[in-house]
């Protein structure tokens, strides 16, 4: 890409960048405010009162309580923790390890679950509609009496739908079963309250929504059965040892109380650029297949599919026109595979390889929207001329 291409961002579901009042925050404890928070003297104590607003500002934007928010390096860790805490805590009882997840779900819980499929759980992977939506019946079927975990997602991260969790926790509030939601790609895009979600532990991560990199959150409802998956130290409730990351957590609060009060304003401005990007790709471009329009969505999420073409293709020859997009396939092993979400929701693996995400951000302008539209008209148009499955 040349110096002086433009290059517009496209891909919010993957990182954001820091807001200015976020970086500004977090500035005084990179070098002047530099304690310990767990040290008894004046340089500890004082940070130790900033971890706790920001753990409190963590806390509100989940309709939380700061002492539910248990600090982490991230949605991965979160989910980890949550997944890997409840079996250690649950399966003292012999037999008692059965986990119920989605298909849908990201890698973090996906792998988890399969690693401890190798330490002896069994779990229980739920199919989802042609929407994109967690089969709420299949899931109340697999409920079994050694059931001690549900685990799914509550916006999806390739198609942004969003899962029907509190029918969910209606089935796991009557068989005491602990639920979990991955909430990494919700919360910061739309309203997200624990006890109207009726989850157990939710996990969220500062960088999803214009905060720092490296910071996220557990939150943990009292009374969960919860076993810390590291040992070392007493730090967040003995969950979670280790020495704090505070500018990062003076980042991540201050990032959720900007949230929290702008976000009534940016779903719809967000809202309005999507559509405006959607009616516009339906205009230029000929059978384009749109991902679960047909259930509720995040707001900044457009996830489309051009069959007979390479999703990577369409990312790249993007990149060079200066727009970042992501794309619906991942590599691995140096192959393309086509992405597990596309294909669990019924689309050909061929076509599936043709996944492409576009996810809107609060700096994206419908000037940008519209560039997009024409440049993606111009790559589909020259990637079927050379795609030989267009022959």
């Amino acid at each position: 890409m040349g110096e002086n291409t433009r290059r517009i961002y496209f891909d919010h579901n993957a990182t954001t960048y820091m807001r200015q009042e976020v970086i500004d925050a977090m500035q005084p404890f990179l070098r002047d405010r530099f304690g310990n928070a767990s040290s008894l003297h004046f340089f500890g104590q004082e940070n130790r009162d900033a971890v706790d607003d920001a753990r409190a500002d963590i806390a509100r934007i989940l309709g939380a309580e700061p002492e539910e928010i248990i600090l982490t390096s991230g949605g991965t860790e979160s989910d980890n923790l949550a997944i890997r805490g409840v079996v250690m805590a649950r399966r003292k009882a012999p037999g008692r390890c059965h986990i119920i997840t989605s298909v849908i779900e990201h890698p973090a819980v996906l792998k988890t679950c399969e690693a401890l499929e190798d330490e002896g759980c069994d779990v229980t992977y739920v199919p989802s509609d042609g929407e994109g939506l967690v089969r709420v019946d299949i899931l109340e079927e697999s409920i079994r009496p050694e059931t001690v975990l549900v685990s799914v997602m509550l916006a999806n991260n390739e198609t942004g739908v969003i899962q029907p969790i509190g029918r969910i926790s209606e089935l796991t509030r009557k068989k005491e079963i602990i639920l979990h939601t991955d909430a990494v790609q919700g919360v910061g895009k739309i309203g997200v309250n624990v006890d109207d979600l009726g989850v157990d532990l939710l996990s969220i991560s500062a960088h999803k929504f214009y905060g720092p990199k490296g910071l996220g959150a557990l939150y943990v409802r009292r009374g969960t059965d919860l076993e810390p998956v590291y040992t070392g130290g007493s730090h967040e409730r003995g969950l979670r040892p280790g020495t704090e990351n505070i500018p990062g957590i003076i980042g991540f609060g201050k990032a959720c109380r900007i949230a929290k009060e702008s976000l009534p304003k940016e779903i719809k401005y967000i809202g309005e650029l999507r559509e405006r990007l959607e009616r516009g790709i339906l205009e230029r471009i000929e059978d384009v297949i749109f991902i679960g329009t047909g259930a509720p969505r995040v707001p900044n999420t457009c996830s489309i599919v051009i069959p007979r073409i390479e999703g990577e293709a369409v990312t790249l020859n993007l990149s060079m026109l200066g727009f970042a997009v992501s794309s619906g396939s991942a590599c691995s092993s140096g192959k393309s595979e086509a992405s597990h979400v596309l294909t669990a929701i019924g689309l050909d693996p061929a076509d599936a390889q043709g996944g492409v995400r576009i996810s809107l951000g609060i700096e994206n302008t419908s000037l940008e929207v519209d560039a997009f539209i024409e440049a993606f008209a111009v790559v589909v148009e020259r990637l079927r001329k050379l795609s030989p499955l267009n022959g």
